[in-house]
């Protein structure tokens, strides 16, 4: 364990006769370890005591240092499971101009998408699903509950639902909906979005990596087929520290 430590977190950094706190000097040296990938995404961060034996500091010190890498975002908690790291992103512009798929997004981007099932099959729709898809009494809807992930890192979480009429085997989804709608010649050409902000509970947070709480952009869309009628009804949350939402805006017509 002390070898283990040695290579992330170099005692000569955290015994410098510099000035500052102690749980400055800890918390801007495992954030340089984070940086340079000494400790990578997904890594489980020393236990505490462990870090406040070898740096010869208190445990108050060291979760004082942790608390403010958690607040940052670098760094999350999972109960019973100890502290993770979570790697920085870059941050990502989507323009609401454009009814593109995620999957299409990311490729324009050059990075890779998977996905997580959370939910996909068909069901007796609620009454919001039947409200909104304008479905009849006896009508099915397909489910499609996703994790996005882009370049390992998980970005968003979509919970789509469309009729069974459009989408009568959701099993047949692969990397994109948008591609298999497509197929189908339902894919939709025109969408209303509503955007708002919100804090994310679990198990959302965890999922996406993140601290319980963080700041994310809650966004539901109803796209239609040029006849008019509604194809689908998407709620997504997607991580606020990751993107950002871009509109032009002109003047009107004289």
């Amino acid at each position: 364990m002390t070898q283990h430590l040695e290579a992330i977190l170099p005692l000569e950094t955290l015994q410098a006769s510099s000035s500052g706190p102690l749980y400055l000097k800890l918390r801007q040296s495992l954030e340089e370890a984070i940086h340079s990938g000494k400790l990578n995404h997904g890594d489980a961060l020393p236990p505490e005591r462990d870090l406040a034996d070898y740096a010869s500091i208190s445990r108050v010190t060291v979760r004082k240092a942790v608390d403010d890498l958690v607040k940052d975002g670098l760094l999350v908690r999972r109960h019973g499971s100890g502290t993770f790291v979570v790697k920085p992103v870059s941050r990502v512009q989507q323009s609401l101009s454009r009814l593109t798929s995620f999957t299409e997004d990311m490729a324009r981007r050059g990075l890779t998408t998977t996905a997580q099932w959370i939910e996909r099959g068909l069901f007796h729709p609620s009454s919001d699903e039947m409200m909104v898809l304008g479905l009849a009494a006896g009508s099915l809807v397909a489910r499609l509950g996703r994790l996005r992930i882009a370049d390992d890192m998980p970005l968003a979480i979509e919970r789509a639902s469309i009729s069974a009429e459009f989408l009568p085997d959701p099993i047949r989804i692969g990397t994109s909906l948008y591609a298999e709608l497509d197929r189908t010649k339902s894919r939709p050409v025109r969408a209303v979005q509503r955007i708002s902000a919100c804090s994310l509970k679990d198990p959302d947070a965890a999922m996406l990596g993140v601290p319980s709480g963080s700041a994310s952009l809650s966004i539901e869309r109803i796209s239609y087929l040029a006849s008019g009628r509604v194809v689908e009804f998407t709620r997504s949350l997607y991580r606020g520290d990751a993107y950002d939402f871009v509109a032009e805006l002109t003047l009107p017509d004289a």
